[in-house]
């Protein structure tokens, strides 16, 4: 769905450094600024006044420049910055030796200056700080709307050592790159490391890197293991290589020498893009971050490395005592070579806890991704600066997950993390929204692959068909079919066929060889009996009556359901429950969206009434004022009882989104499509972990919502079930709508 048309966007403006100034500052603002404008421009965007210490060329998101050590360019551009009512506000990041005069003091009249209101992000919080440095973060806090920390230690620094107030703090973690978590195997094999161990440190090279204790970790662990390498990847610091050159890197490769280790330690002496920089962090088994600085309070090197997955050594800094814990790594005494030989014989020996504080680094790090800090960021400026943000940027549409989980018999029902799990077999209920899917994305996107795919689903249909006509759900791996009868899969099934049936832009095969298996499976409608089966029952054959509406027998059939799913709600429903049963478990909402498809066909009011008073009820427990709070299954919510908030599952959220559309589109009512995209957001980060659900990565779809982090498998139900709830959108008709709203 392409975003609406701003009229006039609104701006946040970084004053920060920025490539390509090979600086980490610079490549965190580009970062940010990078994931900020894909998640919400055109509605806000972000622009650069880049802070200079020689010229540079600059690409167009740099719309100023100062020299940062002219203390009249600071005044000057704040002065600019005033006359500009569509910049709403400055977030400034910060670094000691960034800005220019004492302690970076020329910020001081820039924020006297200006009139906007501003936010500092401190990279560095510096402890038992002198009197004049005291001062000068003092006066740079006092003028700011609240500063940004990326660890819970520099926030204590501020509050005891700098006596600033804990309700001026907001800790934000630093952002990562979102990477899938893979074995570190295919890596090394491109880049010609295979069968080796590999180590590995990133990062500009310079002597508070402690790289000289690593390298002398390594004759011990190579006695053992001759296959170690150990990759040191970048280049000198920039202000080193000018002050000293390579007196820190002529150093190392002398240690290097006198250790006998020319084939154990390879350097990668350049300024490596992101591509290039992850591909090595993936091929890496041991991170290693020897940094000498015990004050160091964010790391990037360190954030990214844990971000990828990796088990991780490292001395004990202000950052590394924040962020790695017994489950994701190591930590040793800084200028310790002993204990750096230590902990990477326990990894390199102990692969089962290797593996394990792998997971943990990849788990422990998903508050991280650059989509979730730009999320934080915009709620801290929403509190300060007047932003109006329409929720309807919604991420492009990807099958690769999909696909990546498709094989030549069916969808495999189960992953780790983002590959497929075959131990669990195949899932008919996964086919049949899998089916849905790909139908509903070829309309626009026609292709030979989609073709493939639901020509693959629908053999597994056949497959799964027993000789009582009934379907078996789970299929093993070794294709053994189940012997139980669900009707809830009985029902997904005709719903997908009678999807199919309806749609005319379809490949004929496909089509022919659906309506045989619908035809086939009318026996089955007898034996189904519970709510939500009439219900998926009752989508199938609502979409199969559009296409052959003389059909007067399913006809009778689907209004006998019709009436059925009534005489539920009035059983059930009283003035505070207003439901079909005793309680709300999954797929609530397809129980309304039933009847109001059956008033659509039959305009019977009694099935709109039903409809509406019964999805009132469910949105009145579930769509929160911030965000959607689905049933969660762990105990769902029986009447009388406590209802369940966890864990939160996709299928859930997306099936809400899809009633909520065919509200709009039976109702005609505006605020249908309203909620569709709030509840369709709680797969962006609104949510109750402010967490994203969709992988934008992988085009997968994490498992659920626990309450206290994701169940990161990502699954085929809940895929199909993101891109069921995306695709829904995608009608031209209801485009339009969105675009107005």
């Amino acid at each position: 769905m392409e975003p609406p048309i701003a009229k006039k966007s609104n701006r946040i403006l970084f004053l920060s450094s920025y490539p390509p100034r090979k600086c980490g500052i610079a490549t965190f603002t580009q970062d940010l600024s990078s994931a900020f404008n894909k998640k919400f421009n055109p509605v806000v965007k972000t622009e650069i006044c880049a802070l200079n210490d020689h010229i540079y060329n600059y690409n167009s998101n740099v719309i100023y420049q100062i020299n940062a050590s002219d203390i009249e360019n600071y005044v000057s551009l704040a002065q600019k910055i005033n006359l500009r009512n569509d910049i709403k506000l400055i977030n400034i990041q910060h670094e000691f030796g960034l800005f220019g005069g004492r302690y970076g003091d020329y910020l001081i009249p820039f924020l006297q200056t200006l009139e906007k209101p501003a936010i500092t992000t401190f990279h560095s919080v510096i402890s038992k700080p002198d009197v004049n440095l005291k001062k000068v973060v003092k006066a740079i806090t006092a003028k700011c709307k609240t500063i940004v920390v990326m660890n819970i230690l520099s926030q204590k620094i501020l509050e005891n050592d700098y006596e600033i107030p804990q309700s001026k703090i907001n800790y934000i973690p630093h952002g990562i790159p979102q990477v899938t978590y893979e074995s570190s195997k295919e890596y090394k094999k491109d880049l010609g490391y295979e069968g080796k161990i590999v180590l590995s440190t990133f990062g500009f090279v310079s002597k508070n890197k402690g790289i000289e204790y690593a390298i002398r970790a390594l004759p011990k662990i190579i006695r053992k293991f001759p296959n170690v390498i150990y990759l040191i990847i970048g280049e000198t610091h920039p202000n080193i290589q000018n002050e000293q050159g390579e007196k820190y890197r002529n150093f190392l490769y002398r240690e290097i020498d006198k250790l006998g280790l020319k084939n154990n330690v390879k350097f990668f002496n350049k300024y490596m893009i992101l591509e290039e920089l992850i591909r090595f962090l993936q091929a890496t088994d041991i991170y290693i971050c020897p940094c000498v600085d015990k004050k160091q309070s964010v790391s990037g090197t360190l954030s990214y490395a844990l971000g990828c997955g990796k088990a991780v050594i490292s001395t004990k800094t202000e950052y590394a005592k924040h962020i790695i814990n017994k489950e994701n790594g190591i930590l040793v005494s800084s200028k310790n070579s002993e204990e750096i030989t230590k902990g990477i014989l326990r990894l390199i020996s102990d692969e089962k806890t290797s593996k394990a504080m792998a997971a943990q680094s990849y788990k422990d790090t998903r508050p991280m991704i650059w989509p979730n800090v730009a999320q934080s960021y915009l709620k801290l400026y929403k509190k300060f600066a007047k932003l109006e943000i329409e929720e309807n940027k919604l991420p492009e549409i990807k099958f690769d997950h999909v696909v990546k989980m498709t094989d030549d018999f069916g969808i495999i029902q189960h992953a780790n993390y983002n590959n497929p799990n075959k131990r669990f077999g195949y899932s008919l209920d996964d086919v049949s929204r899998a089916l849905i899917a790909c139908a509903m994305y070829y309309r626009d996107n026609p292709s030979d692959q989609l073709k493939k795919l639901m020509e693959t689903y629908i053999r597994f249909i056949e497959f799964a068909k027993r000789k009582d006509k009934s379907f078996a759900n789970i299929i093993s791996y070794k294709r053994k079919k189940d012997n139980i009868l669900e009707e809830d899969v009985q029902g997904r099934i005709i719903w997908a066929l009678g999807y199919i049936l309806a749609q005319d832009y379809l490949p004929k095969e496909i089509k022919d060889e659906s309506l045989e298996l619908f035809q086939s499976s009318v026996s089955l409608f007898p034996k189904i009996k519970a709510p939500r089966s009439i219900a998926f029952t009752m989508l199938g054959l609502y979409f199969y009556l559009k296409t052959f509406s003389r059909d007067n027998k399913l006809k009778k059939i689907f209004q006998d359901f019709s009436g059925q799913l009534v005489e539920f709600y009035k059983n059930n429903a009283c003035s505070d429950w207003r439901w079909f049963e005793k309680g709300l478990t999954y797929s609530n909402s397809k129980l309304p969206e039933a009847l109001f498809c059956a008033y659509d066909l039959l305009k019977d009011k009694t099935y709109l009434k039903t409809a509406k008073s019964s999805l009132d009820f469910l949105e009145s427990i579930t769509l929160g004022s911030e965000y959607y709070i689905p049933i969660g299954q762990k105990g769902w919510y029986f009447k009388n009882k406590q209802r369940s908030y966890f864990d939160q599952q996709p299928e859930d959220t997306a099936s809400m989104v899809q009633t909520k559309i065919v509200a709009y589109k039976i109702t005609r009512d505006k605020k249908h499509l309203k909620e569709a995209l709030r509840i369709f957001h709680w797969f962006l980060g609104k949510n109750y972990l402010g967490l994203m659900v969709y992988d934008e990565a992988t085009g997968g779809c994490n498992d659920g919502l626990g309450e206290h982090e994701l169940n990161l498998n990502q699954g085929a139900e809940s895929t199909i079930s993101y891109l069921m709830a995306r695709l829904s959108f995608e009608d031209q008709k209801i485009n339009n709508i969105i675009k107005t709203l």
